[in-house]
């Protein structure tokens, strides 16, 4: 499967590096890398992924990452339909652990910038004020050189250690056991169940597309998960679920056959455990709030 990225995502000449990324849709690999990374979605929409964790994402979604945390920004099926004109748009920022040189995080001027880089080794998502603060400050980065840029990205860094706007993703005691040559194996696991969770999925098709038995499988990918592959495919139809009832045009019956549930009462009754309320009273909840 081709990488959308080279391995090494920063020259040796370079501090940092940030990219503005323009295309159809983001990189559909899921993947991890040794740089820290901050990402801010511009246009696009999808399922995000990172670590145990999956959530939706649309415009404004702001995450930073520590290292080796395994992440995917999966867009919705119509971003791969080439016809529709959609297109995605984001800005990305990679930096070493070692960027400002070794030693430097362990003096007690950068106690809140070593406390920020270990909170993000389980993903932070950035809301509100901070939010907004850094789309402009990511903006400017992306016209900057020199000295000028890596005072900006210290900049950028300030605002987050010091930020009550950023919430913790994964969950505690999560740790990546994916080796690097399995990226490829993870990622077409992804794929198939984006691909193909409105319809029926037999456990034995996917651990057949990772050359693995059902039980070795099903080990697997419970200890890269924390969840077990029919509560991950679950996660997943239910966040299909939500996009669905945000539009007034589905009624729960036609959400719970396109998101792939077969009976309306098992629809009900896995909506009600993941999100609390049944799918009628989510739907009337979110109107209500526009």
């Amino acid at each position: 499967m081709k990488k959308a990225f080279q391995k090494s995502r920063i020259p040796d000449t370079r501090v940092f590096v940030v990219k503005e990324l323009i295309a159809p849709h983001f990189d559909k690999n899921w993947h991890f890398h040794p740089e820290y990374q901050l990402f801010l979605v511009l246009e696009g929409r999808g399922t995000r992924f990172v670590g145990d964790n999956m959530k939706t994402f649309k415009e404004h979604d702001l995450v930073f990452t520590g290292p080796n945390l395994p992440h995917l920004w999966r867009n919705d099926h119509e971003y791969f339909d080439k016809h529709n004109g959609l297109y995605t748009h984001g800005i990305v920022v990679y930096f070493p652990e070692e960027f400002i040189g070794q030693g430097f995080m362990e003096k007690e001027e950068v106690e809140e910038l070593k406390q920020l880089l270990i909170r993000s080794n389980r993903g932070l998502e950035i809301f509100g004020e901070t939010n907004t603060r850094l789309q402009s400050m990511m903006r400017e980065l992306l016209g900057m050189k020199g000295l000028e840029s890596v005072i900006q990205l210290l900049r950028i860094l300030k605002v987050l250690a010091v930020s009550q706007d950023c919430h913790t993703i994964v969950q505690a005691g999560y740790t990546n056991l994916n080796k690097a040559s399995e990226e490829d194996r993870m990622s077409q696991v992804y794929e198939f169940v984006m691909d193909n969770f409105q319809r029926g999925i037999r456990l034995e098709e996917v651990a057949s597309l990772t050359n693995m038995t059902v039980s070795s499988f099903s080990r697997y990918f419970k200890s890269r998960m924390n969840k077990s592959f029919s509560d991950f495919l679950s996660d997943v139809r239910i966040g299909h679920a939500c996009k669905l009832l945000h539009e007034e045009r589905f009624n729960v019956s036609e959400v719970c056959y396109e998101s792939g549930f077969n009976t309306l009462s098992n629809f009900n009754r896995q909506f009600k455990e993941k999100m609390g309320v049944t799918p009628l009273v989510y739907k009337k909840d979110y109107q209500q709030q526009f």
